[in-house]
């Protein structure tokens, strides 16, 4: 085995630093109390920034929402949200119609292409118990051919998506959740039509693992020019090469060689995104990723004369009702319910 396999280890913080063809990835991680007939937080919200909530405090923040917690309504342009939810709900309302609530499990794929408006609130639904939410959220570059495309998005519902288990001599299992890309000779689900994810020549994978104490797991060699980061949320340590290293770590990792990893004495959780780049300039101004400034000031403009199709909800910060339960309504008005 060689031993130069880490290329790098940082420290995880709010903003999980990517590589092309990603972006970004942010993960969320609260303690919500029991909801309020209003899906908000039964307890009070004094002495909260509300409306600019990133403070964790009794173990929640309320982010940009004011009664229900989220993400009231915001543009994007020119790449793509991968939503993870691993507990917890979130509900989605778009400017094409759209509307839904995902959530343990499921995982939303969003092209915002040419430019959409949507939300990201979280309900709470549960009265009387808490309403703990943890998601990612990864933001996928789109090629430049591609920015301008319509915006799209599908539902890759928990029962559907490919869960690979391998156990090791010692029977200790791994669970690998195939999100994008294949593994032991599966394929994920289909990504939306314009991902860079959608031509499997380019390798996007992501992955999350669950490794059992002691458990063993492989990563296979790809590419000399992939670029492979490993997300190490939660546990204790992992071993790779011959370096133990504790949770909360990116590891940057070659793509050409197999990589090998032993789980420590605690079960772990694992975030593993990779892809070949997409090579192209990349300008992010806030909600807007483009290819030069001028897009980008282009897009900033379009939004203001037409906010991309308008905003068919009454309030922005929608929220289904408490009973509705996982599903989505698409623009079309196909209906999905799990």
């Amino acid at each position: 085995m060689s031993h130069n396999q880490i290329l790098g280890v940082q420290k995880l913080d709010f903003q999980w630093q990517n590589e092309d063809p990603f972006l970004i990835t942010m993960f969320h991680k609260d303690i919500y109390p029991p909801g309020n007939e209003d899906q908000g937080p039964s307890v009070s919200l004094e002495g909260r920034r509300l409306g600019e909530d990133f403070t964790l405090r009794d173990g929640f923040r309320m982010y940009h929402g004011k009664t229900v917690p989220g993400f009231p309504v915001h543009p994007h342009r020119g790449f793509e949200t991968v939503t993870i939810v691993l507990e917890g709900f979130v509900d989605h309302f778009d400017s094409n119609g759209s509307v839904g609530r995902y959530g343990n499990g499921d995982v939303q794929w969003l092209t915002t292409g040419k430019g959409c408006q949507h939300t990201e609130m979280f309900p709470l639904v549960h009265q009387d118990k808490n309403n703990p939410l943890e998601l990612f959220q990864i933001w996928l570059n789109l090629p430049a051919k591609n920015k301008f495309a319509d915006p799209d998005y599908k539902m890759l519902w928990a029962e559907d998506i490919p869960v690979i288990q391998s156990a090791a001599e010692n029977g200790r299992k791994t669970n690998v959740k195939l999100i994008a890309g294949s593994w032991a000779g599966k394929n994920s689900l289909e990504p939306c039509k314009a991902s860079w994810a959608k031509d499997r020549e380019h390798h996007v994978g992501i992955y999350l693992i669950e490794m059992e104490p002691e458990a063993m797991v492989s990563l296979p060699a790809v590419s000399s020019t992939l670029k492979r980061n490993l997300y190490y949320f939660n546990g204790d340590e992992i071993q790779i090469d011959d370096s133990w290293i504790p949770s909360s770590h990116r590891i940057k990792l070659v793509g050409d060689q197999e990589i090998h990893i032993t789980n420590g004495a605690k079960n772990s959780r694992i975030l593993v995104l990779e892809g070949e780049p997409i090579g192209e300039s990349v300008v992010q101004y806030g909600p807007f990723v483009m290819t030069t400034e001028q897009e980008v000031r282009d897009a900033f403009h379009e939004y203001q004369q037409t906010q991309f199709g308008g905003w068919p909800w009454d309030r922005p910060d929608p929220v289904n009702e408490r009973t509705s339960g996982r599903f989505t309504k698409y623009a079309d008005g196909t209906i999905e319910k799990r």
